[in-house]
């Protein structure tokens, strides 16, 4: 029998152990970040909820009156459905909006009213809605001028 001095194809057992080695750490890498991904993939639709309550509210009051229209302005009405102008819904919070859907229940709602006539330069009042869910924060402004 001649031996004959064929090269062979193929990897080495140790060639193949590193190679798993290398593929797992990537792997393991690569489902880490997948799980950071998928934790806080419901962010996004927080914030989003949040933007549109904030709007929502904050046409709601920027649609009504400047000042109170039956001339009674320290006079309180007993609801939302009542409230003829802006100044009416300075300092309300989420007990206000008890006509709102469960699913927003855990959002935190504050409205304030103040004078922004120095900022526009026109009699008008400033408007600032607040909704907050947990961490997540909105906060939009408006203005109601006197015309």
């Amino acid at each position: 029998m001649s031996m004959s001095n064929r090269h062979q194809k193929g990897f080495t057992l140790i060639e193949l152990v590193i190679f798993i080695i290398i593929v797992s750490v990537a792997v393991v890498g690569i489902l880490s970040v997948m799980n950071t991904v998928v934790k806080s993939s419901a962010d996004p639709m927080v914030r989003k909820q949040a933007a549109a309550l904030a709007d929502s509210i904050l046409e709601e009051i920027l649609l009504k009156s400047y000042q109170d229209p039956d001339g009674l302005p320290n006079v309180v009405e007993s609801g939302r459905n009542t409230y003829d102008d802006v100044d009416d819904y300075n300092g309300l919070d989420q007990t206000a909006f008890a006509d709102l859907p469960t699913e927003l229940a855990s959002y935190v709602i504050g409205i304030s009213v103040a004078d922004g006539t120095a900022t526009l330069g026109v009699t008008a009042k400033q408007v600032t809605v607040t909704v907050t869910n947990g961490a997540d924060s909105i906060s939009m402004v408006g203005y109601r001028a006197s015309y």
